[in-house]
């Protein structure tokens, strides 16, 4: 009786703190995109996310640039990022958005369709993230990683041929380490950042070379 009453306990523990853990960020965009009945707002997104808004925004921003877009899409899809990063780096508690962003909204169909695309592969990351190694201490590591975000968030607005991608994807890895306070994937994400931004002054300087030539021959 004495065992099964302590294997009892010890179920209501471990099943009170899975209560307690908060949800993924995969269940929460699942939730958006089940609710989608009408045009998805970016800020019903923001107000659905509460108070965890500024890294499941950094993820969101982030993934639709990963998504498969016109040319040019990423101006105005880093144009989002930009702002939440540059709130982090402040220290404001709560994300905001100006008006005119706030109040663009997507169809449900094409709402539950990105969602289609990322919940999926957002799930799979999930699989292998955890609390662990986290390097900070309560929101210092918002202004950091909102510093670093910023950066990547700058350059994926640049008119760069596929120079959106690498920045993006490592801002979206970032943001999901935020969320789960995982310290080897905030490393993963940095060294990503970091990858991306050499690969962006390389394209950057082989693009001068080839101008500077180009110009040497003409003239």
């Amino acid at each position: 009786m004495r065992a099964e009453t302590a294997g009892f306990e010890n179920g209501s523990i471990d099943g009170a703190a899975r209560r307690r853990r908060p949800r993924r960020l995969s269940e929460l965009f699942t939730q958006l995109a089940r609710d989608a009945h009408g045009p998805v707002s970016i800020g019903h997104i923001r107000d659905a996310l509460g108070n965890r808004s500024f890294a499941p925004l950094l993820v969101l921003f982030a993934a639709f640039n990963l998504l498969p877009l016109p040319p040019g899409a990423s101006a105005i899809l880093g144009l989002p990022l930009i702002i939440v990063s540059a709130q982090m780096v402040y220290g404001t508690k709560q994300a905001w958005l100006p008006e005119a962003l706030s109040n663009r909204s997507l169809n449900p169909e094409t709402f539950r369709k990105m969602m289609e695309w990322i919940i999926p592969r957002l799930i799979r990351i999930e699989r292998i993230v955890r609390p662990r190694y986290w390097p900070f201490w309560r929101r210092r590591g918002d202004r950091i990683i909102g510093s670093v975000a910023l950066v990547l968030a700058i350059v994926v607005t640049l008119p760069i041929p596929l120079g959106n991608w690498l920045p993006a994807f490592a801002t979206a890895l970032l943001g999901l380490a935020l969320s789960e306070r995982d310290g080897i994937l905030l490393a993963i994400g940095g060294a990503v950042g970091v990858a991306s931004m050499l690969v962006i002054t390389a394209v950057i300087g082989v693009a001068g070379i080839a101008t500077h030539a180009a110009l040497g021959w003409l003239y």
